[in-house]
């Protein structure tokens, strides 16, 4: 019997806009890159180090992907909970193999907004409530205004 846990679960901003593609079977998928940032203290020097690591996170749920295609948008602050998943593919003409690690949203994987998104005049204290509590599991719920699941 074999038996594993794959979760995965950061909060940062998109570095850019979700992107929708359609896929050759008439599905769609989202893709987003999310940054989270740490800072530590060299021992040595006592210089500060700020760090930046960028995660990939996809979905392939319609419900899902229609609220990041209207909501994900570039520097906003974000909760992602899904599962990791490796894929390794070759490019044309290359001998090596690529790999990519992603955050995968399956069905009761999570995506909440942290922030308010920013009005059509760049003052986020024009958004409303509902729009800061924003959320969708991967069954693609609305927002329920939960805490998060820590």
């Amino acid at each position: 019997m074999s038996f594993g846990l794959n979760q995965a679960q950061i909060i940062g901003r998109l570095g850019a806009d979700a992107t929708i593609s359609n896929l050759a079977s008439g599905g769609r998928v989202a893709n987003m890159s999310v940054a989270t940032d740490e800072s530590y203290i060299e021992k040595n020097s006592g210089t500060r180090i700020d760090k930046t690591e960028w995660h990939r996170v996809v979905s392939f749920q319609s419900g899902l992907i229609d609220m990041l295609e209207k909501h994900a948008k570039k520097g906003r602050l974000v909760y992602v909970a899904g599962k990791l998943q490796t894929r390794k593919w070759r490019k044309d003409g290359e001998d090596s193999d690529r790999f990519s690690t992603e955050i995968l949203l399956v069905p009761g994987g999570r995506v909440q907004f942290l922030d308010r998104p920013a009005g059509a005049n760049g003052n986020a204290s024009q958004a409303s409530d509902s729009e800061a509590a924003e959320a969708a599991t991967g069954a693609a719920e609305t927002a329920d205004g939960s805490p998060l699941p820590f």
